[in-house]
Formats: C-alpha cells, sequence, structure tokens
C-alpha cells in the first residue's frame, strides 16, 4: 500500500472510504498508516493489516448514507428557497397589478463566501455545490497548520460575510478529556484562526465565521469567536454540512436573525455534528432591478 491508495478499515466494517496521506512507524517501528476520509472530515490512522484497497470511487456504509441526504438536502434548500422568494411571495401581493408589478422589480443578493480548506479536491467539490445552490463563493486550499497567518490576508483579498475554515480533524487515540485541546489534530489551528479573525472583526453579525471538521473541539472553537463550529458531540460530520449552513444565511433576508435551529435543519450531521449561535442572515433585497440584465 501507499500514499494515495483508497482504503478502508476491517475493523469498522469498511463504513468508510479513506485516502493514504502518509506513513508513520509506531513506538514498535511498525508502519501505521495515516487516512483522511474521502466524503467525511476525519483523519484517523490505522495498521497495514486492517486496511484493504478498495475502487476510487467505492462508498462504505456511511458515506452511501450520507451522500443519499446530500442529494435530498439540497433539493430541499432549492425548493424552499423557490417557494419563499418566488411562490410564497408573489401569493401574499397579488392584490393589486401596480404592486405585482413593483415587486417583479425588486432584485436580490446573498452574502458572499470564503471558504478556507485544507484539501483542495474536498473545496472545488464545494464550490460546486455553492454554485448549484446560486451561492457567491471563492474557495483557497490552505492547510490546517497555515491558516491562522493566511486567514486575514485572504479576508482583506475577498471582502466576504462569510468565513468557512474547515479541513480535517479528529481526537488523539485514547484521549479522554474532551476539553483538552491538545487532544485534538487540528483544532488549535481552527481556534488560531477564528481569533485572528475577530481581532480584524469583531461583529458576529458583520462577519459570520463557520469552523471545525469531524470531532473538532466544538467549544473552544465557540468561545474563540465563532457563529457555528463542530462538533458538538465528537461525531463526523459530513463534508458538505458547512456549506448548508452558508446557505441557510447567504439567502435569509438581513432584516432578520435566524434561530441556530433553523439553520441546523440544513444540515446532514444536525445538532450531534454542528452547532453554534443566533446569526443575522445576509440576503440583501435591492430595487429596482436592471432591465439591461
Amino acid at each position: 500500500m501507499k500514499i494515495g491508495d483508497i482504503v478502508v478499515r476491517k475493523s469498522y466494517k469498511k463504513d468508510i472510504a479513506f485516502k493514504i496521506i502518509e506513513l508513520k512507524e509506531d513506538k514498535d517501528g511498525n508502519t501505521l498508516y495515516i487516512l483522511k476520509g474521502m466524503n467525511l472530515r476525519i483523519i484517523a490512522d490505522a495498521p497495514e493489516n486492517d486496511l484493504e484497497i478498495v475502487r476510487d470511487d467505492y462508498n462504505g456504509e456511511k458515506d452511501i448514507v450520507f451522500n443519499r441526504a446530500v442529494k435530498d438536502a439540497i433539493s430541499r434548500i432549492i425548493g424552499h428557497r423557490s417557494d419563499t422568494h418566488d411562490g410564497t411571495s408573489l401569493k401574499k401581493i397579488q392584490k393589486t397589478e401596480k404592486i405585482v408589478q413593483s415587486k417583479e422589480l425588486i432584485f436580490g443578493r446573498p452574502g458572499k463566501i470564503l471558504h478556507i480548506d485544507g484539501d483542495n479536491s474536498y473545496l472545488e467539490n464545494c464550490l460546486k455545490v455553492y454554485k448549484q445552490l446560486g451561492l457567491i463563493a471563492e474557495g483557497f486550499p490552505v492547510k490546517e497548520k497555515d491558516q491562522p497567518t493566511k486567514v486575514i490576508e485572504l479576508v482583506k483579498t475577498v471582502k466576504p460575510d462569510i468565513v468557512v475554515l474547515t479541513g480535517h480533524d479528529g481526537m488523539i487515540k485514547e484521549a479522554t478529556d474532551y476539553m483538552d485541546i491538545n487532544n485534538y489534530r487540528n483544532s488549535k489551528y481552527f481556534v488560531q484562526s477564528v481569533i485572528e479573525l475577530r481581532n480584524y472583526n469583531s461583529s458576529y453579525d458583520e462577519l459570520v465565521i463557520f469552523a471545525g471538521a469531524c470531532q473538532s473541539c466544538y467549544e473552544s472553537i465557540l468561545d474563540a469567536g465563532a457563529n457555528f463550529a463542530s462538533s458538538p458531540s465528537r461525531v463526523l460530520i459530513h463534508c458538505l454540512d458547512p456549506v448548508f449552513i452558508c446557505e441557510k444565511v447567504a439567502y435569509t433576508n438581513i432584516e432578520k436573525i435566524v434561530p441556530i435551529n433553523e439553520i441546523l435543519e440544513n444540515t446532514i450531521t444536525g445538532v450531534k455534528g454542528i452547532g453554534g449561535l443566533q446569526t443575522r442572515g445576509k440576503y440583501r433585497e435591492g430595487y429596482p432591478k436592471s432591465p439591461y440584465i
């Protein structure tokens, strides 16, 4: 087996597909394979005898369940937005011809998103879904440990309304103290990045922040200043959960504070995987619509 191979863990009933990203030696001199999830944002390790090489398009049981949920979520989001911004609004205003004509001149702009992640292939997949959902997003591949030193420079360049800081994470084996940031592979980098962002802009309404990955130290990331973070129950989160969080915030009118339970309804892993604070929407209506567009 080599770096780049797609594998599953036999001891976990081959439930998740991983890519081998690094080889290390354990304390006894045996080779240990460092793995990152293909669909789930987790880093793990395993000995060679626990691994089995699979096809590049292999999906384990958990992958299949999550992927089905993603398709359902995208359909539900697009359908709900159509009802909210088109059907529902028009039903409310079809009282006089004059009001209908005025309403047709209203246009809207969702919040702009900056997404930073340590994995370029994952980032490309997210950008495709952002586009599918009609969102304005820019993505930059930055390794988790480098995010604290790069994030402000990127924010100044992109000027986003929403910043997403993701990557791979996970608890160190045999760790028992869930509140010790040193028991997590990358949570400290998410915390440091959020602190940098809040020093740059302290307003939770002006700059919305999502940070974290699978099993990240949720409480520490929120305490650092994030609006949303993972993972309250230290569970695996789907790679598109941050995208669905952003969609809800970006398409909610700026006059409204979105209840956290409404935001979490968009996600795949729900309250066990994602949590956060009440957050003001970033969608702004304009008037009149240009006749030349």
